[in-house]
């Protein structure tokens, strides 16, 4: 009943933000009264995320390596200083590796411990990445998780997982669909998508988006 209470409440003033959105504002505000946060601060880290990190920036990595095999080869050889020739904020984890999916191999990635994640490259990580049956059932059953985001691989196809870390982050190169010949970067990167990236989807096909 006091839920319900809190709702009517919450409409009677006509806000259009949640209850955790209103907390969260009012903790900004306790804590910006007493100095301990920098209000520009937080905008410019709110900024950030919403216009230079993200999953659009790694969808821009995957399309320049299908394209450029330079760039390719230095990706896989060492992801975190390939990347930063897209001007991301240089916290990437101290280290961040790619993995090539291929017709016999597909990766996965997964945080067993807890939520780490490659945040400049897929901006902030999905709900279902920070559960525990997530977490458990990619390392027991990666077949059956795949499954359950409508993946079915090939009985031949092996599957890695990856087990990401505070100091080690990861991010998939999927394979490029097919049908996408002469495709600039930027049309490609639309096929990309935050799961493929993570290992838990597959591009999208290029009729999705032509």
């Amino acid at each position: 009943m006091a839920h319900d209470h809190d709702d009517d409440d919450h409409h009677a003033h006509g806000s259009e933000l949640s209850e955790m959105q209103l907390r969260v504002r009012a903790l900004e505000t306790v804590l910006t009264e007493k100095g301990y946060i920098d209000p520009a601060a937080l905008d410019a880290i709110v900024e950030a995320y919403e216009t230079k990190v993200g999953p659009h920036t790694g969808a821009r990595v995957v399309a320049k390596a299908w394209t450029d095999p330079a760039f390719k080869r230095a990706l896989l050889e060492d992801a975190t200083k390939a990347v930063q020739s897209f001007g991301l904020l240089n916290r990437v984890g101290d280290h961040l590796i790619a993995v090539e999916n291929t017709l016999k191999l597909h990766n996965m990635i997964v945080c067993t411990l807890c939520s780490c994640y490659p945040w400049e490259v897929l901006g902030l990580p999905p709900v279902w990445y920070k559960s525990a049956p997530y977490r458990a059932r990619s390392v027991n059953d990666p077949r059956g998780v795949l499954a359950d985001f409508d993946v079915t691989l090939p009985a031949d196809t092996q599957i890695r997982v990856w087990d990401s870390t505070a100091e080690t982050r990861f991010i998939v190169l999927p394979m490029r669909p097919p049908g996408t010949d002469g495709w600039s970067e930027e049309k490609l990167a639309t096929l990309v998508t935050r799961d493929s990236m993570i290992g838990t989807g597959l591009p999208k096909n290029p009729g999705e988006v032509a």
